[in-house]
């Protein structure tokens, strides 16, 4: 009886994107006790191959710049046949041409090494600036490590300082050049295709870019070089749909006009762009919420409605910011970790509409949530708060979507219907269009069923494990050991 209830209350609540039958309650509730017991047995090992071949929906808190392992950096910026022909200069040495006391801090600070540039930019330097770099296919195998790890985040003493003032100013002009970004791209699409994935919203930036010579390239070129990457047979061979997002980095002094902009360039471009996202380190109080509130209620008297994603709630302090973000528009939140602190938003955001985009590993690694046991996840998941699985800036932290799916299952004892949720909420609040989102979420039930099929008949035909990255080498060694 109960069943049957269950049943027919899923059917009317999501009738038109068929999330929920009787048959399929069924054999999720079969699941459920399947995976119990699988993971009162399952090695670490175990646990993480089912994982890792578990079909997985969508990642929708990518930023493509932070997605990038250190070595598709080093490999895409040392191949001009890749990069468009550009050449690239690391810094190796602090020889003090400026002297002390002189851009220590800021974007470009004179004092970090690994910072990178192109030959254009190098050539403009003075002679003793040009002798502290070095081109960059040359580094010796030390400086390559050294320069590998200046743009992870790998050791226990570093955290969101090294984060958000080091790595992307180490980066510097490789993020300005397409032809990386898309390579970039290229390789998420492959990686994320190898674990399952089946739809990535990430976002990519336009309006930056610059040729070998220095020269700016219009956003429309530029765009041009990424849309060339998607059509590309390696890109559709991986399966993976790929939609944009527009990136606004919140607290720079005319963020306001930036966002004009981009509203007026999605609006040109709504069918690869999907929607925009308001970034950047919330502890800085210059891009607080509300800011914006009167630049998006002009913007939307002149455009047809623009999706809106937006960090918030990524702060150690309680604050009224994750109900500011609502009041803007936005449809999804990411990381909401100080919601749980904000019972009156909390309670708005039971049953949805709004989503949050949930991020393990960025939160551990940033301090935000060191130990996991505090982090809020489990309780908005449990709670009907529509929640999802992402990865943000997977490459710093060199991890994977199957590692964020790991910690959430060894962390909070998920059951086998709660994992299937992460993937259908994900293609739900996805900013999809309708028909499209719809399809997608066939597939999704699709291969999740087969999967089941498979899993519960002989769990030994699952491919074997990848080689594991860095992030779960260090706090899980078992999965890395050989055997």
């Amino acid at each position: 009886m109960w069943g049957k209830y269950v049943c027919q209350w899923g059917t009317r609540l999501f009738i038109g994107l068929s999330l929920l039958s009787c048959s399929s309650m069924a054999a999720t509730t079969d699941m459920d006790k399947w995976f119990r017991g699988y993971k009162q047995h399952a090695t670490d090992k175990a646990l993480y191959q089912v994982l890792w071949a578990l079909p997985k929906g969508g990642d929708l808190h990518h930023h493509l710049s932070g997605a990038g392992f250190s070595e598709w950096w080093y490999d895409i910026a040392t191949a001009p046949d890749r990069n468009g022909g550009y050449r690239y200069y690391t810094k190796t040495r602090i020889l003090q041409c400026r002297g002390y006391g002189t851009n220590e801090y800021g974007p470009n600070p004179q004092f970090l090494l690994f910072r990178t540039i192109q030959a254009s930019s190098w050539q403009a330097l003075s002679e003793c600036e040009k002798k502290e770099y070095q081109q960059l296919d040359t580094l010796t195998e030390e400086q390559k490590h050294a320069f590998l790890n200046s743009i992870r985040l790998d050791q226990s003493h570093e955290g969101r300082n090294e984060f958000f003032e080091t790595h992307w100013q180490r980066l510097n002009e490789l993020v300005v050049n397409p032809y990386i970004g898309a390579y970039i791209l290229l390789k998420n699409m492959q990686a994320f295709s190898e674990e399952g994935l089946q739809y990535l919203e990430t976002q990519v930036n336009v309006d930056r870019a610059q040729d070998n010579k220095g020269n700016p390239l219009s956003p429309e070129q530029t765009l041009s070089i990424y849309l060339a990457m998607l059509a590309s047979p390696e890109a559709k061979a991986t399966g993976v749909t790929v939609r944009f997002q527009y990136a606004l980095l919140r607290f720079l002094p005319h963020a306001e006009k930036h966002l004009a902009w981009m509203y007026d360039f999605v609006d040109q471009h709504r069918d690869i762009y999907v929607g925009i996202n308001m970034v950047g380190r919330e502890d800085n109080d210059k891009g607080y919420p509300l800011r914006f509130l009167p630049t998006l209620r002009s913007l939307r008297q002149r455009y047809p409605a623009i999706n809106l994603a937006i960090h918030a709630g990524e702060v150690d302090e309680p604050n009224q910011h994750v109900r500011d973000t609502l009041l803007l528009g936005a449809q999804r939140i990411g990381h909401g970790l100080n919601t749980i602190t904000d019972p009156d938003t909390l309670l708005l955001m039971r049953h949805g509409p709004y989503l949050i985009e949930i991020n393990l590993i960025s939160n551990k690694l940033l301090e935000y949530t060191p130990d996991l046991s505090t982090h809020p996840f489990p309780e908005y998941l449990r709670t009907d708060i529509p929640v999802a699985l992402t990865t943000d800036d997977r490459g710093m932290w060199d991890s994977t979507l199957t590692d964020e799916y790991f910690l959430a299952v060894r962390h909070f004892n998920l059951s086998w219907s709660e994992l299937v949720s992460l993937g259908e909420n994900s293609l739900k609040h996805s900013f999809l269009a309708p028909e499209d989102k719809k399809q997608a979420l066939q597939r999704y039930q699709q291969r999740v069923a087969e999967f089941e099929t498979t899993i519960r008949s002989d769990s030994n035909t699952l491919p074997a494990l990848p080689a594991m990255r860095g992030f779960m080498c260090k706090h899980y060694p078992t999965l890395c050991e050989k055997g």
